[in-house]
């Protein structure tokens, strides 16, 4: 094997493939990278078993080959050379690499131990502006949780239909959804299955994010029944520039329409920066479990805000609202109600409530598609 690269070119790959790279005692070859070019294509593969990532890029390649070398190792080599060609070639057991004065040797190791990163079925897949995509995932993905005794909370839910794609998310105490319709991220869906749904690791979800958002432009989404394929394309040529490839949570997500609220007894329209702001000082004092205790007095249109801490103090504030029901008293923890809010982008906020022990509702003013629920403190087992 022996290619030219520059230095830049070569750490951009290394960057989007790297945060996957396994560690394990057992299995040290996952904390390598493959390394293997074919054609005038350099291909960077990682993987950690649960998650595949490959990047290619066009080089000038004099001989085909592949090896692999440790993938850390590399990136800190590679952050010290010049932004200046290099000279990759592999000889004997080790890939050596010279870039202006320098001539180095990092020792290799057989290609054929490389785990095998899974081929994804290509007859049915979804098409979209990628962007927009990523920027509604976020507003989802850290709602997940990870649990041992219930993985399908792990990860986000997906359903896939013609006139929508809905990405779900909760930890039992909160939950958040996002309805992309075809408009906004210029959805073109090439299936027979009227409906597709499947749950990503929160893991994946994080890397689609990380990944693509920024890059911009079209990813194809290929679909089989244990695995998932999230595709872009080179620019100059048809070939494919960054592949994901994550397996699938097994298993039945939660029956979470249920819990989402139809109805409500009092609703409070609020400016949501003031509301966040308000919260966050709020939250300097309170106590172990993160208790805030809201006051709505619909009479008056104000919403009162109380936290205290038997060492800290106690904060009271009290903001105007548009406010419409019944008064009531009721309890949240406060990092659960400043993780919807920082999620909406709306100016104003609606807020939902129907019982001191139900789940409430946080939507946007102006936007119908995002809605995130939270569990009051005395509903999730005080």
């Amino acid at each position: 094997m022996k290619l030219l690269i520059l230095q830049e070119k070569l750490k951009k790959g290394l960057n989007i493939i790297e945060r996957i790279s396994g560690k394990s005692i057992s299995l040290p070859i996952l904390s390598n990278v493959l390394i293997e070019t074919k054609k005038n294509f350099l291909r960077l593969s990682s993987t950690d078993l649960e998650i595949g990532i490959n990047w290619w890029g066009l080089v000038k390649t004099e001989k085909d080959g592949s090896t692999t070398i440790p993938i850390n190792l590399l990136s800190n080599f590679l952050k010290l050379l010049p932004n200046k060609q290099i000279i990759i070639e592999k000889k004997d057991n080790f890939l050596n690499f010279e870039c202006d004065n320098l001539n180095t040797q990092i020792k290799s190791n057989s290609p054929e131990d490389f785990p095998i990163i899974p081929e994804v079925s290509r007859e049915e897949f979804i098409e979209l502006d990628i962007t927009p995509f990523c920027e509604g995932l976020e507003k989802v993905v850290d709602i997940a949780s990870i649990s041992q005794t219930k993985p399908e909370i792990s990860g986000i839910y997906f359903n896939i239909q013609k006139d929508a794609i809905r990405a779900t998310a909760t930890d039992s105490f909160r939950l958040a959804e996002k309805t992309f319709l075809p408009k906004e991220i210029n959805l073109d869906i090439q299936t027979q299955n009227k409906k597709i749904v499947f749950i990503l690791p929160q893991k994946t979800t994080r890397e689609i994010i990380n990944i693509f958002k920024e890059l911009g432009g079209r990813v194809k989404i290929y679909f089989s029944p244990n695995q998932i394929l999230i595709e872009n394309q080179m620019e100059e040529t048809n070939h494919p520039q960054i592949q994901i490839v994550s397996r699938l949570i097994e298993g039945e997500y939660p029956s979470y329409e249920e819990i989402i609220p139809k109805k409500h007894q009092t609703q409070i329209i609020i400016n949501k920066n003031e509301f966040l702001n308000q919260l966050k000082i709020a939250a300097l004092f309170t106590g172990k479990i993160n208790e805030i205790k809201l006051n709505i007095d619909a009479k008056k249109g104000v919403l009162e805000i109380f936290s205290q801490s038997p060492d800290l103090g106690e904060h009271h504030a009290q903001i105007n609202s548009r406010i419409k029901g019944e008064n009531m008293e009721i309890s949240f923890n406060y990092k659960f109600l400043i993780d919807g809010l920082q999620n909406i982008k709306s100016p104003e906020v609606v807020f939902e409530l129907k019982k001191e022990d139900e789940p409430a509702l946080l939507k946007a003013a102006d936007d119908p598609n995002y809605l995130y629920v939270v569990m009051p403190i005395m509903a999730s087992g005080k």
